[in-house]
């Protein structure tokens, strides 16, 4: 029997549907259209519901890509989670860098990529839900170089970390831009390059 006044599990449920459904709406409008150019009626239209429903789940657009960042943010702390000792990081790079060059829309796009990046340096509150995003990440990523192997990590000295860290954060953003000014490049020359670099990056 449900609490009076709290809602049902289908109904959460329902409402966790509606709101996956416009932030999915709403990645595709801005990647179009820009942060600024994208309406509250675009995004209605791209989801298929009116922007009356939509503002029962969000105040407005800031609302919308906050959601967004946080979004994102699980879905990259549940693929650091998988990452262990002997994970294959060049096929698994390669495989996202041929997703963003596809605009695949089950993940995050290097143009949102870059349109977070550039709506940062003009929007207070939206720079901070980023620089908290990526601090987030960053931790996560350092628990996973600084593990031990037996632990399912890879083991890097401490006072190492931070830098290998920032320098493969540096690689994947690149390879994102990489993807837009270069939508033809073969990924068997991105995963060569990777077997050159990564070993070293990746090795106590």
């Amino acid at each position: 029997m449900s609490t009076p006044g709290k809602p049902t599990a289908k109904a959460e449920a329902r409402a966790l549907a509606q709101r996956e459904r416009i932030l999915t709406a709403a990645q595709k409008c801005f990647v179009v259209h820009g942060f600024h150019a994208a309406s509250m009626a675009n995004i209605a239209d791209t989801a298929g519901m009116s922007a009356g429903l939509i503002y029962r789940y969000f105040k407005g657009k800031n609302d919308i890509i906050l959601a967004i960042i946080e979004r994102q943010l699980e879905e990259a702390r549940a693929d650091i989670a998988k990452l262990h000792a002997t994970s294959d990081l060049v096929s698994g790079i390669a495989e996202v860098f041929q997703q963003w060059q596809a605009n695949d829309p089950n993940i995050t796009s290097a143009a949102l990529f870059l349109e977070l990046t550039a709506e940062a340096t003009r929007d207070e509150e939206i720079a901070a839900a980023t620089h908290a995003s990526d601090r987030v990440f960053r931790s996560d990523l350092a628990a996973w170089f600084a593990r031990s192997a037996k632990d399912g990590g890879l083991g890097i000295p401490k006072a190492a970390v931070d830098t290998r860290v920032l320098i493969l954060q540096c690689l994947i953003e690149g390879l994102a831009m990489r993807a837009i000014s270069q939508p033809d490049l073969d990924v068997e020359q991105v995963k060569t390059a990777l077997d050159q670099f990564l070993p070293s990056l990746l090795t106590a």
